[in-house]
């Protein structure tokens, strides 16, 4: 690797080894980064429970703090990782090269091993449901105008990422950036949107992560979810702020392609959340 090379990567590439061949694939430990941050968010959980109740092992805002360093570690990670992926090298790489075919199929990869986390919490929640200690006293109303208009929002905010996809496809930049810009508004209002229902739950009516069985799966769940758009919008503002930049064509958009696959797998996960978890709670 040349001197110049390496001035180009503006000291976000760490590669394991100096003479590991450019382009996808090599070596960088943006990913170890970001799954250090992920693993936390589940550790953070953990120290949460352990810091309530009557004999609270650890302090109250231990889990507090740790969630919120896991979660900065988290999206420092994924900027480095899609920097280094996708932007550093954006203008040497062929348009026509074999590695937006492996990029969609490393996006399919993630998206599978998402797929088991969020089936894992959900087979929780199925197990809960069947057992002895399920029940609904005491929960407050989950379908409301806010979880309803959050829903359309989330909804319509895959309609406008399609759209931008569509334009940008047929190389209507003006369409691609108005698309894409609405995406990120709506998926923004959709975060506020949570943050409103938490504050509602917790502070109004007392619903914690700790009132019961149903509570531990319900914030689990929502919880998940919020910190997968809240990531989907960091990509999302990082492809429109790249789209500014004029770095797509009809040729040259494989990072809007992966960015949809994701916005459009979390918009079908808060569907079926509406459904199972909101909808379902009380029958």
């Amino acid at each position: 690797m040349s001197t110049e090379d390496s001035h180009d990567d503006h000291g976000h590439h760490l590669p394991a080894v100096e003479d590991w061949p450019r382009g996808f694939g090599e070596a960088s430990w943006w990913p170890f980064v970001t799954a250090l941050g992920g693993a936390g968010i589940y550790v953070a959980a953990a120290l949460y429970v352990l810091g309530t109740g009557t004999n609270p092992l650890v302090g109250p805002m231990v889990g507090v703090g740790v969630a919120v360093a896991s979660v900065g570690l988290f999206l420092v990670g994924i900027y480095g990782w899609l920097y280094h992926a996708f932007v550093s090298t954006f203008w040497s790489r062929d348009a026509d090269s074999s590695g937006g075919a492996g990029l969609r199929w490393g996006m399919l990869a993630f998206l599978g091993s998402e797929i088991g986390t969020f089936g894992a919490l959900f087979t929780y929640y199925f197990f809960i449901r069947s057992g002895t200690g399920w029940s609904t006293t005491g929960l407050p109303d989950l379908v409301n105008s806010l979880v309803l208009a959050n829903t359309a929002l989330l909804v319509a905010s895959s309609f406008t990422l399609h759209w931008a996809h569509v334009a940008i496809r047929n190389d209507n930049r003006r369409n691609f950036l108005l698309g894409l810009g609405l995406t990120l508004l709506l998926g923004l209002v959709f975060i506020g949107g949570q943050v409103l229902e938490y504050y509602e739950f917790i502070v109004e009516k007392g619903f914690t992560l700790t009132s019961g069985l149903f509570a531990s799966a319900f914030f689990g769940l929502t919880g998940l979810h919020g910190l997968h758009v809240t990531l989907g919008a960091v990509i999302i503002g990082i492809v429109f702020v790249r789209g500014l930049r004029g770095q797509y064509s009809a040729e040259r958009h494989v990072s809007v392609t992966t960015a949809s696959m994701y916005w459009h797998f979390v918009d079908i996960i808060w569907v079926f959340l509406v459904v199972v978890l909101y909808l379902g709670a009380a029958t």
